[in-house]
């Protein structure tokens, strides 16, 4: 098949840890890779952000990455790229007159509004994965959402002519079902992790006699680390390694948390590492003893799946994705989010129980392994694909991620 995956703002060749590029970025730049080693030729359109950048580069087997002309070459926060997105999809539409694929794949609201305006009138049927809803958004953020005021009314209507909603995770449907989206125009495909690169064998950062308790990911509020920090004082004997970083979103938020660490005691204990590569995460995520995620809202969350994967127990908050990927008291523990209380106490249960907190490891790995791979992800969104092509009516799927 002849596949091309939308990504506006999230390139596959962006590093990741900035206030724009994370999970998305990964999901895309995986997918694409398994779906063209499973011989398929892949197209990811980008906008391009960096005058320097060429039209098109190839990064594997069948797959391409080509830079879009949409706005300013230049540096663009999302928030701030509506304007520029008819002329994405113009550009789509005139490339689509000459090589029209047979599937495309919009990843985020506005990619898909730029791919539905460039495959307008050709018949070419256009998927949609949201990785996070405005709706939830503006729950959590309130009148601190930077989004565009027309954000829920457009993606309402993307939902709706959508030829199918590929969903990251179970929760997200309930959203959609709320907004009137029927359960047979969505399935849910799971975000997936490099099964090569994150396993529990391999090398180990550097680290002290304390239990280390890790946080990875973008530094912004909504992330939660503050909840870590106003836990730790509760949670005697332990280290927080804080990494992340890369802009001056992320510089506010580290200078914000060095205060609060001083505030709350904690200083001595905590270790803000900033923004590392993404080949020394595997060593950072084995190297800890437990690692926290527990942002406020979150659509999938690619850390605790990849600290999982590295054998590594997870506690995270009871939210979105985390619903799915953390079962527990098996491969982890969930907790409220913004409960500095509840997250301490688990802390202190399994770094008090070492054969407990081992098991809970091995199986988290096992988990991950069975079922996150990136190659059984690509299967099952091919055969939403193939199945769209075809007409079929599409049940409700939660593969790979369900809860048994």
């Amino acid at each position: 098949m002849r596949i091309d995956l939308i990504s506006e703002h999230a390139s596959p060749l962006a590093a990741i840890g900035g206030a724009d590029s994370g999970g998305q970025n990964v999901h895309v730049a995986e997918l694409a890779r398994a779906l063209g080693e499973r011989g398929h030729h892949v197209t990811v359109y980008t906008r391009r952000d960096d005058s320097a950048l060429p039209d098109r580069v190839r990064t594997g087997p069948g797959v391409t990455v080509e830079h879009v002309p949409a706005g300013p070459a230049s540096s663009v926060p999302k928030d701030m790229l509506l304007p520029y997105i008819p002329e994405f999809g113009d550009h789509l539409a005139q490339r689509w007159l000459a090589e029209p694929p047979d599937v495309v794949h919009a990843h985020f609201w506005m990619s898909g509004l730029a791919a539905h305006r460039g495959a307008h009138g050709t018949g070419i049927p256009v998927l949609q994965t949201f990785h996070a809803l405005g709706i939830v958004k503006r729950r959590h953020q309130g009148v601190s959402d930077p989004s565009p005021p027309s954000r829920l009314r457009l993606e309402a209507g993307l939902a709706r002519d959508a030829a199918l909603i590929v969903a990251t995770c179970s929760d997200e449907v309930s959203e959609l079902a709320a907004l009137g989206v029927p359960a047979q125009r969505v399935a849910v495909v799971p975000c997936g992790v490099d099964l090569d690169r994150f396993t529990p064998n391999g090398p180990r950062a550097t680290r002290g006699s304390q239990h280390r308790i890790l946080s990875l990911g973008r530094l912004v509020e909504r992330k939660g680390v503050e909840t870590t920090l106003r836990a730790l004082p509760e949670v005697p004997g332990a280290e927080l390694v804080i990494a992340g970083g890369g802009d001056a979103i992320a510089d506010a938020e580290l200078a914000r948390l060095a205060a609060l660490a001083q505030a709350y005691g904690v200083r001595d204990r905590v270790h803000l590492v900033g923004q590392i590569s993404r080949a020394d995460v595997p060593a950072l995520l084995r190297s800890a003893d437990v690692v926290v995620s527990v942002p406020w809202y979150e659509p999938f969350g690619m850390v605790p799946l990849e600290a999982m994967a590295c054998g590594v127990p997870v506690v995270a908050s009871a939210v979105g994705g985390h619903l799915d990927t953390v079962l527990d008291g098996r491969t982890g523990a969930l907790v409220p989010p913004r409960d500095p209380a509840a997250l301490a106490q688990r802390l202190r249960e399994l770094l008090a129980d070492p054969s407990r907190l081992a098991a809970i490891g091995s199986a988290a790995a096992t988990r991950a392994r069975s079922r996150y791979g990136w190659g059984r992800v690509a299967s099952e969104t091919e055969l939403l694909y193939r199945r769209v092509l075809a007409g079929a009516e599409t049940p409700v799927a939660t593969v790979p991620g369900g809860r048994s």
